[in-house]
């Protein structure tokens, strides 16, 4: 158990927070766990309601709280609904931080956030290790999504189709960075995050390839940590900070004007999370970090905002030929960054595709982190419904800007049979340079 005195702390926080809700019910209509269930308790109202009474609560039965706020996919669609602007997020992480203190985590999760992600190193060597000997479990399913599915456990693991650890991670591939600032005059810090250095280092060489097109300098060093929101979502608040700290440690001292990253739920959690939620680390280690969620920028808006990547607009003739490309909007990138006109900027500078835009571009696909693995049968419905508007398009290529989002969908198409690829908008933009 916690610090007592820290759960206490956390409780008067968290009560403060609690008192903004109006019970308005906006938040009904856009959340993809209660559209599942219409179930009260799985609304944003209903869980605020029911950590009204947590303290009561946690004594009575704090495996039956924790559980409902579990089934929660943290994607913020009812925050960006909400009229009274309620940080129902930062609620939500803060009593998850509540009850996993006061339960202790799960041996299971112990060994995973505190035993491997908080020592990225280690963490590094166990996934490289991991990446070598998949194969002798794992078995292609299709070649065009690169999907793969489990030689024997695919009934315990629900018949997943998941893209495989990457033969070589990002930080293999290209080593440390520090470049100098070329006829942008701009160098930023290029954080991959885990998925995009693990499973999807073609994403990190596609930023790196449009970056050295823009001359913009790149600082990428040797190790980075994860960005710690897998451990803050299960309530591990020591890992999450430790992880906050490795990274400024890594970022901290060098000299750049913008953070990037091509993960959305990166960025959002480096951007808005981390500010709200370190507030454990030391004083000169959390002004650091504050001065890195400062400069984080997607990739996306980085090229846009900061490059002046304008858009192309489709002339007819090109219309005729091209392909058609959709694109899915990530839940943290649009609602918690407001972060959605421009990757469909950066798809419309690569002349061989036409955007069709899907019905419910903006609508969560089910993935949600930890939700996947706790869940798999609800995240798997949502993302089954995603994946019948990726379709109904026509489309011969999915583009989205958040790598957790490649996954599921492309966990959706590989088991629906569908030849559709499955990329990020920066991947069409290097493809479009010579």
């Amino acid at each position: 158990m916690a610090d007592p005195k820290e759960l206490l702390r956390l409780m008067r926080e968290l009560d403060d927070q609690l008192v903004s809700c109006m019970r308005c019910g906006m938040c009904q209509a856009v959340c993809p766990v209660y559209a599942e269930t219409g179930r009260e308790t799985d609304v944003a109202r209903g869980k605020i309601a029911l950590l009204e009474g947590l303290a009561r609560d946690m004594v009575k039965d704090a495996a039956g709280v924790k559980n409902r706020l579990d089934k929660c996919l943290l994607c913020g669609s009812c925050a960006a609904n909400c009229p009274s602007g309620v940080k129902v997020l930062d609620i939500f992480l803060k009593a998850r931080t509540i009850l996993a203190g006061y339960l202790g985590l799960s041996p299971v999760k112990k060994a995973i956030f505190q035993g491997m992600l908080a020592h990225p190193r280690l963490f590094n060597s166990i996934l490289g290790l991991a990446a070598k000997f998949q194969g002798i479990f794992t078995k292609p399913v299709n070649e065009m999504l690169g999907s793969s599915c489990s030689r024997v456990l695919s009934g315990a693991i629900g018949n997943r189709h998941f893209a495989t650890l990457a033969d070589k991670p990002l930080r293999t591939l290209v080593g440390a960075l520090n470049t100098p600032a070329g006829k942008s005059g701009l160098k930023v810090a290029f954080y991959p995050g885990c998925l995009a250095d693990k499973i999807f280092p073609r994403v990190g060489l596609a930023v790196i390839k449009v970056l050295n097109h823009h001359g913009v300098g790149i600082y990428l060093p040797e190790v980075q940590a994860c960005c710690g929101i897998p451990a803050l979502a299960s309530g591990d608040m020591q890992t999450f900070e430790d992880l906050v700290a490795a990274n400024v440690a890594f970022y901290g001292g060098a000299d750049y004007d913008v953070l990037v990253t091509p993960c959305a739920t990166c960025t959002s959690t480096i951007k808005k999370v981390w500010p709200t939620m370190s507030t454990g680390l030391a004083p000169a280690t959390r002004e650091k970090a504050l001065a890195m969620a400062e400069k984080a920028m997607d990739i996306n808006a980085f090229l846009v905002d900061k490059l002046g990547v304008a858009p192309v607009a489709p002339s007819q003739e090109r219309a005729k030929g091209a392909l058609k490309i959709t694109y899915h909007d990530p839940c943290h990138l649009k609602k918690s960054l407001g972060v959605s006109t421009q990757p469909r900027t950066v798809l419309s500078q690569n002349p061989d595709y036409t955007l069709v835009e899907m019905a419910g571009c903006d609508s969560c696909c089910g993935c949600g982190g930890s939700f996947n693995l706790q869940h798999y049968e609800m995240s798997k419905h949502i993302g089954m419904v995603k994946r019948d508007n990726i379709a109904a398009t026509g489309a011969s290529v999915v583009a989205t800007g958040c790598p957790a989002c490649m996954l599921q969908i492309t966990d959706m198409l590989s088991q629906a049979g569908d030849d559709i690829r499955v990329k990020h908008p920066v991947e069409l933009y290097a493809e479009a340079l010579p």
